[in-house]
C-alpha cells in the first residue's frame, strides 16, 4: 500500500481531489499488477455475493447444523414489513440484512468475509440498505467497498482484524468502522469525515470480547453483526454532521491493538470466558459435543 495510516490515505485523497475509493482502487491495481477494470470487476463479484447472501437469509427458516441459530432475519424482516418496528424502517432493514448474512454463514452458505466471516453481515447490511433507501447505483456501492477495504487494510496492518488476536473489537469493530467510512462516502461526505466515522465506530466497540458459545460463530456473533451495523450508522451520522473524534483515528486504531494485546486469551475466541463461560453456554457445549 502507498499509505500506512488512515490520515495518509485521507491526505492523498484531499491533495488529489479524489475519493478514498479511487485511491484504493488505483493502489490495488498497481500492487496486483492488474488493470483497474479487473480489480473493480473482482470487487463487483464480491458485492454480488453479498447481495445474494442477504436476500437468501432474509427469507430463510433454515437452522444451523448446531440448531442454535436460524430464522432471526426472517422475523426481523416481517417486523419491518408489518411496521412493528419503532426505530424506523431503515434501521429495521439494516438489522434484518445483518442477521441474514450472518445466518447464511452459520448455515455454511456463501458469504464474503468482510473483513472476517464472523463479521460478514455488517458491510452488506449497511451498504445494500443505503443503496435501496437512496436509490444509489451498483457502481457507487461497489466503489464504496474500496473505501471500506482501504480502511480495513490499515486496521489489519496497525492492529488486527482477528478475533483470536484482538477480540471481537477486531472483527465486528473493524467491520463497523469500514462500513461507517463507506457510508460517509456514499452520502457525499469528505475523506476527512470518513476517517472520523472510522474513529467513532472503533471507539464505540473498544474492548468488545470474542466469546463464541461452544466455539461456534453463532452466539453471540450473529446478533453482534446487527449491533455492529447499527453502530456504523451512528458513526456515519455523527461524522456527516461534522462531529469529530477527540482522539485521532490512527491513535484509536493503535489503542484497539493495545487493548487486544492485553486482553486475556479466555476472551479471544477460545470459548473459555465471557458468555461462553456462563452456565447456559456450558450446558449447550455439553449437549452439542456429548461431553
Amino acid at each position: 500500500m502507498n499509505y500506512l495510516t488512515v490520515i495518509e490515505l485521507v491526505e492523498i485523497a484531499e491533495t488529489t481531489g479524489r475519493r478514498i475509493s479511487d485511491i484504493v482502487l488505483e493502489d490495488q491495481a498497481l500492487a496486483l499488477e492488474r488493470s483497474k477494470e479487473d480489480v473493480y470487476n473482482e470487487m463487483r463479484a464480491s458485492y454480488l455475493v453479498m447481495a445474494e447472501a442477504a436476500e437468501k437469509g432474509l427469507h430463510s427458516l433454515e437452522r444451523s447444523a448446531s440448531g442454535l441459530t436460524g430464522g432471526a432475519a426472517n422475523k426481523m424482516r416481517q417486523a419491518v414489513e408489518t411496521k412493528s418496528v419503532f426505530a424506523g424502517e431503515f434501521l429495521g432493514r439494516v438489522l434484518a440484512r445483518a442477521l441474514a448474512v450472518a445466518e447464511v454463514n452459520a448455515c455454511m452458505g456463501r458469504i464474503v468475509a468482510a473483513p472476517t466471516a464472523g463479521s460478514c453481515g455488517i458491510l452488506p447490511a449497511t451498504l445494500l440498505t443505503l443503496k435501496e433507501e437512496k436509490n444509489l447505483t451498483e457502481e457507487q456501492v461497489v466503489m464504496s467497498l474500496f473505501t471500506a477495504a482501504g480502511i480495513g487494510m490499515v486496521i489489519a496492518k496497525r492492529a488486527s482484524i482477528s478475533g483470536a488476536e484482538g477480540g471481537c473489537q477486531a472483527e465486528c469493530g473493524s467491520a463497523s468502522a469500514m462500513a461507517a467510512s463507506a457510508m460517509v462516502e456514499l452520502m457525499g461526505g469528505t475523506p476527512a469525515m470518513a476517517a472520523q466515522a472510522c474513529a467513532i465506530a472503533i471507539k464505540n466497540t473498544l474492548g468488545l470480547v470474542c466469546d463464541p458459545v461452544a466455539g461456534l460463530v453463532e452466539v453471540p456473533c450473529i446478533k453482534r453483526n446487527a449491533g455492529g451495523a447499527a453502530n456504523a450508522i451512528v458513526a456515519a451520522e455523527l461524522a456527516l454532521a461534522g462531529i469529530e473524534s477527540t482522539i485521532p483515528v490512527d491513535e484509536v486504531i493503535v489503542a484497539m491493538k493495545s487493548i487486544g494485546d492485553t486482553m486475556p486469551s479466555s476472551l479471544k475466541e477460545t470459548a473459555l470466558g465471557g458468555l461462553a463461560a456462563t452456565p447456559t453456554a456450558k450446558g449447550i457445549t455439553k449437549t452439542l459435543y456429548k461431553l
